[in-house]
């Protein structure tokens, strides 16, 4: 089962690698600029809480980019700084589906500063999570969630496309007894644009 979710995401980056080689030109993230993207995730419950759980969200994202280039070498990038409403977001578990709404309003974003039209980045992110149902089954309808992200940016001559690995951790932080969290690896599919700064 794992690895075939890996040969999924395999799959995923190579087709936005070969299809971000057609020499597309479009702005890409910098500073004082905006993102607006949609999105959209899905995975399944991993090792380290409950299991026999997946997850489908959908949402919406607007970010600031804070910094010009800065940092040694290839971790050069720019700071920005995002939210995300996620008002679709279910929960698939043996219980039950649980149906919620989300917002993140805490999103740290690394986009590293390439030259081409992929650009790579790393994220971190926290928000809240509220359901229909107790998630997981027997606990609380009110969670917290917070994410690790390695994803990248193809830069296309109107849109830009996104395509990320990211682990999520769905806990109700001691709201409730028991809390046995739920820990899930999710593939992200984003389109959207960049901004420039208004000058």
């Amino acid at each position: 089962m794992i690895r075939n979710k890996n040969r999924e995401l395999v799959l995923a980056l190579a087709v936005v690698f070969v299809l971000g080689s057609v020499g597309w030109a479009q702005e890409g993230p910098e500073d004082g600029g905006r993102e607006v993207q949609v999105w959209t995730a899905g995975g399944h419950s991993v090792p380290g809480g409950t299991k026999n759980t997946g997850v489908w969200n959908l949402g919406l994202r607007y970010g600031w980019i804070l910094t010009r280039p800065h940092g040694p070498g290839f971790l050069k990038g720019r700071f920005e700084y995002a939210v995300d409403a996620v008002p679709v977001f279910l929960v698939f578990q043996p219980a039950n589906t649980a149906y919620g709404v989300g917002f993140n309003p805490i999103d740290l974003k690394w986009d590293f500063a390439t030259r081409g039209h992929v650009a790579p980045y790393l994220e971190i992110d926290g928000g809240t999570l509220f359901t229909n149902h107790n998630v997981p089954a027997g606990t609380n309808t009110v969670n917290f969630t917070s994410s690790g992200v390695f994803g990248v940016h193809v830069l296309g001559p109107r849109w830009s496309w996104s395509v990320e690995a990211r682990y999520m951790h769905i806990s109700n932080a001691g709201l409730a007894t028991p809390n046995p969290g739920m820990n899930t690896f999710q593939v992200r599919i984003g389109v959207g644009k960049f901004f420039p700064k208004k000058q």
